[in-house]
C-alpha cells in the first residue's frame, strides 16, 4: 500500500513519530510516497527528520501557537487572531494539500494532527481514507479525566482536535498506558511511536540533567538555577532557529541545537530529564528509565503532564526549578510495564493501517 504522511511541524514529537511509523510500514513491504510539514516562519524543519525521513518533503504555512515576547507559554487568543491574519495564506496550503493527494494518489493519508489536513477533508473529502494519529486524540476519550482549572480551554483543544479529524476514517491515540483495549467508535488506542533507535539505546547513570525546551525563552531560568548551581551538570536542547551548534550559558550549562542522535545518547546517559511537556520525548525517558520533569507551556502539554503522572513518569512544575526534579529522583520507581507496551506498537499499528481497505473509506461521525 502506498502512504502519504500529513505533519504537524511544531515541536519534535510528530517528527519521530512519522519516522517511527514510516520504518515500520517500509519493513512489511510498504511505501510512503510523500511527506508533508506544515510549519511556520518561526520554526525551521530539524535537520535529522530531513536527513532521515528519505522521501520527498513539501512544506506548507500552518496555523501554529505563538509564544509570548519572554518566549514561553503560549497566548491562546493572541495566536488566534495572528492566524486569522493568515487565512489566505492558510487557503492556499489547503489547495497544496488537496494536489498533493491527487499528484501522488496514494491509498491511505496519515494525518500526524495537522489541522489543514483536517479542514482539507472537511472540504473536499479527497477520495483515500484519512487515519489521525496522535496522543491529543486520548483527550477526548473517558479514559482521560482533566483535573485542571481551566475547562474552557481544554473545550477549546478537543475542538481543535476534532477539526483535525474532520472526515477521518479512524483516530489512533496515542497512550501511555493500554486502558484495558479501550476502544469508542472511530477512536482506537495504540501505544507510542518510538524508532529503534530509543529501543536500541545503552542506558547508563550519568552525572547530568539532560532536557529539551520548545520555547527558548526558558533559557534564563535555566542560567539562574545554573548559576546557584554550579556543581550541576546541564544538558540542554532548542531548536531555536540560528542559535549555534553548541552554546555555553554558565560553565556547567550547555545549549545544542536539537540533534537526534546526540539528543538520544544525552538522554540515554543522564541522571534525569527536564522537559516542556511533549508527549514523544516524556515516553523516550520513561522508556530509558529516567524520571522526569515537565514544565508545560500550553493547555496541551497541561494535559500531557496530567496524563504522564497517572503513569509515575516525574514531577511537573511551572518553571525549570530542577531543585524538583532532584528531590523527585531519590523516589522515581522504575517499571517495565511501559516498555512492555510500547514493544507492541508495530504489530498493532501494522493492524490497523494496513486493514483500512477492508473497511472502506466511509468516514465515520466524529465523537
Amino acid at each position: 500500500m502506498k502512504y502519504l504522511f500529513v505533519i504537524q511541524g511544531e515541536g519534535r514529537g510528530h517528527f519521530t513519530q512519522a519516522l517511527s511509523l514510516k520504518a515500520m510500514l517500509e519493513r512489511d513491504g510498504h511505501e510512503v510516497v510523500a511527506v508533508m510539514v506544515g510549519g511556520s516562519a518561526k520554526r525551521t524543519l530539524p535537520v535529522f527528520f530531513a536527513q532521515k525521513i528519505s522521501s520527498e518533503i513539501i512544506q506548507f504555512q500552518s496555523p501554529n501557537f505563538l509564544p509570548t515576547p519572554k518566549g514561553k507559554h503560549s497566548p491562546l487568543l493572541t495566536s488566534i487572531l495572528y492566524n486569522l491574519l493568515l487565512l489566505p495564506v492558510y487557503m492556499h496550503s489547503l489547495l497544496t494539500i488537496r494536489r498533493t493527494i491527487r499528484n501522488h494518489q496514494p491509498d491511505v493519508v496519515i494525518n500526524f494532527y495537522e489541522l489543514l489536513c483536517g479542514f482539507t477533508y472537511g472540504l473536499f473529502n479527497p477520495e483515500p481514507p484519512m487515519i489521525n494519529v496522535a496522543h491529543q486524540y486520548y483527550f477526548l476519550t473517558p479514559a482521560f479525566q482533566y483535573t485542571g482549572k481551566d475547562k474552557g480551554r481544554f473545550g477549546l483543544l478537543n475542538f481543535y482536535s476534532r477539526l483535525t479529524a474532520l472526515n477521518s476514517t479512524k483516530i489512533l491515540a496515542l497512550s501511555f498506558r493500554p486502558d484495558a483495549d479501550f476502544q469508542q467508535g472511530k477512536i482506537v488506542i495504540v501505544p507510542p511511536l518510538l524508532r529503534q533507535e530509543v529501543l536500541q539505546q545503552e542506558v547508563t547513570d550519568g552525572d547530568y540533567i539532560h532536557g529539551y525546551m520548545l520555547n527558548s525563552g526558558f533559557a534564563s531560568e535555566l542560567a539562574t538555577w545554573s548559576e546557584n548551581h554550579p556543581q550541576q551538570p546541564l544538558r540542554f536542547f532548542w531548536d531555536k532557529k540560528k542559535a549555534n551548534e553548541t552554546e555555553k550559558l554558565t560553565p556547567s550549562l550547555t545549549l545544542h541545537r536539537l540533534s537526534d542522535t546526540l539528543f538520544l545518547r544525552t538522554m540515554a546517559g543522564c541522571k534525569a530529564y527536564a522537559t516542556t511537556g511533549g508527549f514523544e520525548s516524556v515516553c523516550e525517558a520513561m522508556y530509558l528509565q529516567k524520571a522526569v520533569l515537565m514544565v508545560p507551556t500550553h493547555i496541551e502539554q497541561e494535559c500531557n503532564v496530567m496524563d504522564a503522572l497517572r503513569s509515575g513518569a516525574g514531577v511537573a512544575g511551572t518553571e525549570f526549578n530542577l531543585d524538583l526534579l532532584l528531590d523527585f529522583i531519590p523516589t522515581y520507581r522504575k517499571s517495565r510495564e511501559f516498555n512492555y507496551w510500547v514493544r507492541q506498537a508495530g504489530s498493532l499499528f501494522l493492524s490497523e493501517l494496513t486493514g483500512i481497505e477492508c473497511e472502506g473509506s466511509e468516514a465515520v461521525a466524529l465523537l
